[in-house]
């Protein structure tokens, strides 16, 4: 069976001597509180002396103890950051990803939205362009350099109607249906554009090679004066294409003449204008500036 709690110490020495030394000690820490309480009234002073002795004696305790706590609490802070580290890393490398992303996002942004001011200066400075759109897509491997306009017949577009961007000339609309159209890159290899060197307006040809580049060749056979660095221009004759478009910059010359580089490249522009044929234009303006002239003769 077993022994009950309340077990009496009975004629154990140590335990006897045990109860006795706590009632003993009890009794002593009364009897102490008891006199520093008397002191305290009757004394004021002395027992301020016996706090501030206290103190100092208490003081080197003290701050080993704080020392001591001091080193446990920064042990085990380091144990849990080093526990914690691998999360801490992750989660800041995600956040830096994420970061990195809407950097990326912004600069497209603001890149795009200048983009769209230029084309909207371009349209205002061309009063009579006859649509804006998007580019939907364009050829890349196949062996024509065609493009998709979203704008079609419904907005007035026709056959032969040049295509430009900020940039420079795209190309002329080739097949138009009731809400898209095809445009006929100036990097396609049947592309022929009228041109003229920028600098002192040397006329010239350009040929789409089918590669985002075209072949320039001048119209004086035997010479060769480009150079690297010419800007090439629309130059208006054959009447499709209003003089002064840029088409390209001549990146290397050849034996006959040089070889450049598109300026309005179909994979960077995303919006282009559709601008009215350029002698049909001029044609209207004529007969309309006749028949004004014809109305003030007649006195109407």
């Amino acid at each position: 069976m077993a022994p009950p709690n309340n077990r009496r110490p009975g004629f154990s020495k140590r335990a006897q001597y045990s109860i006795f030394a706590s009632y003993l000690l009890g009794i002593l820490g009364a009897i102490l509180g008891l006199l520093l309480l008397l002191i305290s009234f009757i004394d004021p002073q002395g027992f301020s002396a016996l706090r501030t002795i206290g103190a100092e004696t208490m003081a080197p305790v003290s701050k080993s103890l704080s020392e001591i706590g001091g080193a446990t609490g920064s042990a085990g802070y380091e144990i849990s950051a080093y526990f914690t580290a691998a999360s801490k890393n992750a989660a800041m490398q995600q956040e830096l990803e994420q970061n990195r992303i809407e950097i990326l996002e912004a600069r497209a942004l603001r890149q795009e939205n200048e983009r769209l001011k230029r084309l909207l200066k371009l349209n205002e400075e061309e009063p009579d362009s006859i649509a804006m759109a998007r580019l939907i897509s364009s050829t890349a491997s196949s062996s024509r350099r065609i493009a998709t306009l979203g704008v079609g017949s419904n907005s007035g577009l026709e056959p032969g109607q040049p295509v430009r961007s900020p940039e420079g000339l795209v190309g002329r609309i080739l097949e138009t249906g009731p809400t898209t159209a095809r445009v006929l890159l100036v990097s396609d290899g049947k592309n022929v554009t009228p041109v003229q060197r920028a600098s002192d307006s040397l006329p010239a040809f350009a040929t789409g090679r089918g590669d985002g580049t075209v072949d320039i060749q001048p119209i004086n056979i035997g010479s060769n004066p480009f150079k690297g660095g010419d800007l090439m221009i629309t130059s208006g004759s054959g009447g499709l294409y209003s003089p002064g478009i840029p088409v390209a910059v001549v990146i290397r010359k050849t034996e006959t003449g040089a070889i450049g580089r598109v300026l309005a490249n179909p994979a960077k522009v995303s919006h282009a204008i559709v601008q009215p044929i350029f002698q049909a234009e001029t044609m209207r303006q004529i007969e309309k500036t006749a028949a004004t002239v014809l109305k003030q003769g007649t006195g109407e």
